[in-house]
């Protein structure tokens, strides 16, 4: 009796040398090896695709936990395979973190190294990483950069939850400003409804207010049903490509704001870019990596330009100075570094010193938009009292001068 073969999932290199995947009917692993090898490609790893499970990306709390337990046990002088057990059995770990951990330790078992294990986990572990473990390994200094590591994503983790915590304030007075629009216009204002009937004229503001309240009371389905599709549909076109990079440029020349986003920006890539120079990787593929962590799409389009110069033979510096976005307090500490020849030490100082900026521009854009969302409020909240008290006043004027 014929059974189907089983399909596989796999990772292969072309002669090239460039990576793919992809998936393919094969009797076993050997199989599929010489099937690839007949179109030109070279195996590199194969699951069977009912084992395939996907892992998503881990979080930089849980990426700084794994890099501090890797670094404390491999100083300590524990094996890495024996390493890898122990963090995988921890009964703290998420589902997420349990199967890419695994699967990694199953990898290093079968002869695999630690860095190209990590990148066949999905997204699960980003590229900076990945590239910081493979320079430990030719290194050897797993302990050492595992511990910068675990540092560096325990600063993302604090810097993200700051960014959280502050931005929670202005996200519930926001909802707030709504909340009470729609209770005023649905509910309070059809109270006065009757009374502003009997009136032959009513000010301008008073008309509109009503005619938004009739419609808030009338079409408050179509108004629900047509905000439910307004907002996937406007997140959808801000993270098209043109799009979102028209809208992170804009960000950066907003005003009061922009220049305290390119402070947030300019920490991100300093911190980021002094590690990877610090573990000795060239500068040119640092800058390939350190330009995805940044979080602007417009910063990162500019790269391509700036590592052209360097591949030139210019200087980090000048590369460094015509990326729109960054402070210059940066380039400046680099062309010291450089200039001295202690570029590895200038990038560590300007990290710490733009990360503690970075906190301060956190708090300040917190602190000015707070205000701002208030006196919006009050305008609204405002605006509501004025368009319901000028036709009563108006009212009382006219009983009053009809009583002359």
């Amino acid at each position: 009796r014929s059974t189907a073969m089983p399909k596989y999932v796999y990772k292969a290199k072309t002669e090239e040398g460039e990576k793919i995947s992809g998936q393919m009917q094969a009797m076993d692993e050997n199989d599929l090896h010489l099937k690839l090898r007949q179109e030109n490609k070279y195996l590199i790893s194969a699951k069977r695709a009912e084992e395939v499970q996907r892992i998503h990306k881990i979080k930089a709390k849980y990426l700084s936990e794994f890099c501090r337990q890797i670094g404390t046990l491999s100083a300590s002088g524990v094996s890495l395979v024996r390493a890898l057990n122990i963090i995988a059995q921890d009964e703290s770990n998420k589902k997420n973190e349990k199967t890419a951990y695994e699967n990694i330790l199953r990898q290093v078992r079968q002869g695999k190294a630690l860095s190209e294990a990590m990148e066949d986990q999905d997204e699960a572990f980003p590229e900076l990483l990945i590239n910081m473990v493979r320079s430990a390994e030719t290194a050897g200094n797993l302990d050492e950069t595992s511990m910068r590591m675990a540092d560096y994503y325990d600063k993302q983790f604090r810097m993200h939850s700051k960014i959280s915590n502050a931005t929670l304030y202005p996200k519930i007075l926001s909802f707030v400003i709504v909340v009470v629009v729609i209770f005023m216009l649905g509910y309070i204002l059809p109270q006065f409804q009757d009374l502003f009937a009997q009136m032959e004229e009513l000010p301008l503001p008073t008309k509109i207010l009503f005619a938004m309240s009739d419609g808030v009371k009338e079409h408050w389905l179509m108004l629900l049903i047509l905000l439910a599709i307004l907002v996937p549909l406007l997140m959808f076109v801000a993270h098209i490509p043109k799009v979102r990079l028209q809208l992170d440029q804009m960000k950066l020349h907003t005003p009061i704001f922009g220049k305290l986003l390119k402070i947030v920006y300019t920490a991100r890539f300093a911190r980021t870019i002094s590690s990877l120079y610090a573990s000795g990787i060239p500068i040119v593929q640092a800058l390939q990596i350190a330009r995805k962590t940044i979080g602007n799409t417009y910063i990162d389009s500019q790269f391509d330009e700036a590592v052209a110069k360097i591949r030139t033979g210019g200087n980090l510096s000048d590369a460094l100075d015509a990326v729109d976005g960054f402070t210059k307090k940066l380039t400046s500490a680099v062309r010291v570094g450089e200039e001295t020849g202690s570029l590895d030490s200038m990038l560590n100082s300007i990290a710490d010193s733009m990360e503690f900026e970075s906190n301060m521009a956190i708090d300040k854009m917190v602190a000015t938009l707070e205000p701002v969302l208030i006196v919006v409020m009050a305008i609204i909240v405002g605006f509501i009292m004025v368009s319901v008290l000028m036709p009563i006043y108006g009212s009382y004027d006219a009983i009053s001068n009809s009583g002359y």
